[in-house]
């Protein structure tokens, strides 16, 4: 006893000299703490080294001092204790965990105005995964592991800049009291500390995982794999100990090795990469992953831009205490040096297809089953590659059919949560090879070589990056909505999952879209590509800049979206300085003018955030060519048009009756509309005019694509064309109509969008294939005709002329 005291006073100092708390949450003057209270701090072990870092912490940061006692009544309590270790009997079932809280409950029984507020603490001396890892699993970090004195102290030298400290919610010994007495309510105290650290851990340090070789052979015995090489061997006469082998190299190539001592390398370098790359990485929503992730499974479903993706989301939830995911990721990535270090951050890799490879996907699946029934957090891109042309794609439904056949499979099917997630950049590193491939280029293939040319490239600047993460959906719950019953069925593939997985896919694609960041490129985008020529007068595009983000706080496109600090002068400033628009001098006034291979590049940006505007702008676009509107014909107006571009830009198939109310009242508050009797009609103001003019242009192009794909089918008898005569086409007049308006953007003819558009056309039931060829009725052309009168006689004059030509 005297040598622990002896010991603490210099080991304290060592500890307030040495070590520094790399991430503190939540930040210490944010605490709900009560100052009428004493505050007795309770950590989940017995650790010196854990006490005295809380003391200096305390009293670093002004928090209630956690050296001393307090006097509860008659009880003197000190004021850090730790929970005592589990008592493990032979004869008796459970741990028989107590806390330490029995006496300080009697006395505030016994006396009606005493308290005492429980102030649970987590330190974690650097972050080990739970699993185990040779001698660095004896030398490095917590892990799941109780740790010994001598580890211990080795942590401690090593970590000495990668603690981490979580505060839990202050619990009040007096709310844990009720007419049963002191000791239940002792055991209840015991029992929501005990939850509280082991939601915690999870949280950080993520479940416990096997070794990865204990874990490929535990895959490649399961009985769906065994059942998958029996019948293998049966109808195709193999051996079975051959198609044994065969799954345990399937295993090897798939499965991950999530490595602490690479993670924490990767923390370090990626945090020096966004320095030199980027000005920052903003994140925003990170407490809605923080809220679920000690007691549910996590799949993280972002938006796929760019290559820097992989990286970007595991750093940000290591960097502010989540345990990062297991990321699926396509097999081109296993390359030479890449590959390995990619697996030991935490990816396992699949091929772009499973066709006629059984027991490749028999492997997979459990592999993946088994990540997600063990509570892993998972990431994946539903999207299935890297967006060319800026847009949200289509949710490929193999990742998510699999997650939910995992899912349905789960004992516990409760606790899964999706996190939608937009990763939104000011300047992406692969733009030019975007470009190429949208005119037709071969994608280049993934090599070290390739990724040595991208690192020739750190001495541009990049802008910021935004991480916002979008509302989470918790699987059990939506599926007892959309699917009654999903719970009673077993079965492998059961009946109800072909029409979740596209329900599921389109959801969580609305729900990153909601999400999307605005930033002074994509609204500078939006505004410059609106012109005709490309070039706008630098005042005018401040004040169509500040319009835009008045009308996304009036009436926003998304309920998570962003909008960048500082004011509209300092986006034009920032745009500039990235190269994406060049501003001209004159006497009378600036010039913001984009090149054709700058405004080539602004189409990708402005299709990130295209979806936030379109209600404003197909509104605005309604009153191009009629001056005044009332709400019912410019509902029958615009309720033709808007499914196909809801389904196309993923957005709410009822915004449009829902929101345009609100938006027409927004375009009347920024002076575009002016209220009149009946209904609204234009600003006879020419800036306001020229505003509304600008703003009705953003979805001109996806208007025209659309109305030149329905000349063509219209203009045939109907089960004339097939889908792919059809789109073929649509590309060509698009190409023509592009090159005689001086609007040569390869994304405007891309023919992706034509097939989505006839298969959004199919969904709605305007049109159906029988026999191959594409049929309608005259529903198609009574909507085509109400859908006509939006566009001015020039412009429908244009491009029916294009058509029939």
């Amino acid at each position: 006893m005297v040598a622990g005291t002896f010991l603490r006073t210099p080991l304290r100092r060592l500890i307030k000299a040495w070590v520094e708390a790399r991430h503190i949450e939540p930040a210490p003057q944010a605490l709900p703490l009560d100052p009428s209270l004493p505050v007795v701090y309770v950590l989940p072990h017995v650790a010196l080294s854990d006490t005295l870092l809380l003391e200096t912490l305390c009293e670093r940061h002004g928090l209630p001092p956690a050296r001393g006692r307090h006097l509860i009544g008659e009880v003197a309590l000190p004021a850090c204790l730790a929970l005592p270790a589990p008592q493990r009997r032979l004869w008796r079932r459970g741990s028989g965990l107590q806390a330490p809280f029995q006496e300080a409950l009697d006395q505030v029984a016994q006396h009606p105005g005493t308290d005492l507020q429980l102030v649970p603490v987590s330190i974690f001396w650097g972050r080990a995964p739970g699993k185990r890892f040779g001698l660095w699993h004896l030398l490095a970090a917590d892990s799941w592991q109780l740790t010994g004195r001598l580890r211990r102290a080795l942590s401690i030298l090593l970590h000495t800049r990668s603690v981490e400290v979580q505060f839990g919610a202050p619990l009040k010994l007096s709310n844990l009291l009720d007419a049963r007495g002191a000791a239940l309510a002792n055991r209840k105290c015991a029992r929501l500390l005990r939850v509280h650290f082991r939601r915690m851990r999870t949280r950080v340090l993520g479940p416990d995982l096997s070794h990865r070789r204990t874990l490929i052979e535990g895959v490649a015995k399961s009985p769906e794999v065994r059942e998958v090489i029996d019948t293998l061997a049966s109808t195709e006469k193999r051996s079975p100990a051959r198609l044994q082998r065969r799954a345990l190299r399937y295993g090897h190539e798939i499965a991950s090795s999530m490595s602490y001592p690479v993670l924490r390398f990767m923390d370090g370098l990626l945090r020096r990469l966004w320095n030199r790359l980027y000005d920052g990485v903003e994140v925003h929503g990170l407490d809605r992953v923080k809220a679920l992730a000690g007691d549910h499974t996590l799949v993280y479903v972002p938006c796929h831009r760019s290559h820097i993706d992989y990286l970007l989301l595991s750093y940000v939830l290591y960097r502010d205490g989540l345990m990062p995911p297991h990321i699926a990721a396509g097999r081109n990535l296993n390359m030479p040096m890449i590959g390995p270090l990619l697996r030991r951050c935490g990816a396992f890799f699949m091929r772009r297809s499973f066709r006629d490879k059984p027991l490749y996907a028999a492997v997979f699946h459990e592999y993946l089953h088994r990540l997600l029934a063990h509570g892993h957090p998972l990431e994946y891109f539903m999207e299935g590659g890297r967006s060319r042309s800026g847009r949200m794609l289509a949710p490929r439904p193999g990742m998510l059919a699999m997650t939910l056949r995992s899912f349905a499979r789960c004992s516990d099917a409760s606790r899964f949560a999706f996190i939608p997630v937009y990763i939104g950049y000011e300047k992406i590193i692969e733009g030019g090879s975007y470009q190429r491939e949208l005119r037709g280029g071969k994608k280049p293939k993934e090599t070290p070589w390739g990724l040595l040319r991208v690192l020739g490239q750190l001495r541009q600047p990049f802008g910021k990056v935004t991480v916002n993460v979008g509302e989470p959906l918790a699987l059990g719950p939506w599926l007892d909505a959309g699917a009654p019953g999903w719970r009673d069925e077993v079965s492998p593939k059961p009946a109800w999952l072909s029409q979740a997985v596209p329900r599921l896919g389109d959801e969580l694609a609305r729900r990153i879209n909601a999400a999307a960041a605005l930033n002074p490129v994509n609204l500078v985008a939006l505004v410059l590509l609106a012109t005709p020529h490309r070039a706008i007068e630098a005042s005018l595009m401040a004040r169509q800049l500040a319009l835009l983000s008045a009308l996304q706080r009036h009436c926003p496109g998304g309920r998570d979206y962003s909008l960048p600090s500082g004011e509209p002068d300092d986006w034009i400033a920032q745009v500039v300085s990235l190269g994406m628009i060049e501003r001209r001098p004159h006497a009378l006034g600036d010039i913001l003018v984009a090149t054709p291979d700058q405004a080539n590049l602004l189409v990708w940006y402005r299709n990130n955030v295209l979806h936030l505007f379109a209600l404003a702008s197909l509104s605005a676009f309604a009153f191009r060519h009629t001056p005044m509107q009332d709400l019912e014909g410019l509902l029958a107006r615009l309720a033709p048009p808007w499914p196909i571009l809801a389904r196309e830009l993923f957005l709410g198939p009822d915004d449009l009756h829902q929101g345009l109310p609100s938006m027409l009242d927004a375009l009347c508050s920024q002076g575009l509309l002016v209220p009149c009797e009946g209904g609204w009609q234009r600003s006879r103001s020419l800036e306001a005019g020229e505003q509304l003019r600008l703003l009705g242009r953003l979805m001109q192009p996806s208007l025209e694509r659309g109305y030149l794909l329905l000349s063509l089918l219209l203009g045939e008898p109907s089960g004339t064309l097939d889908r792919e005569a059809l789109a073929e086409r649509s590309q060509q007049l698009t190409q023509r109509l592009a090159l005689l308006s001086g609007r040569d953007a390869p994304e405007y003819f891309d023919r992706t969008l034509f097939a989505s558009l006839i298969q959004n056309l199919e969904a709605e039931g305007w049109v159906r294939e029988e026999a191959g060829v594409l049929c309608y009725d005259e529903r198609l052309r009574s909507a085509a005709q109400r859908t006509g009168e939006l566009y001015d006689p020039a412009l429908r004059h244009r491009l029916q002329l294009v058509s029939h030509g």
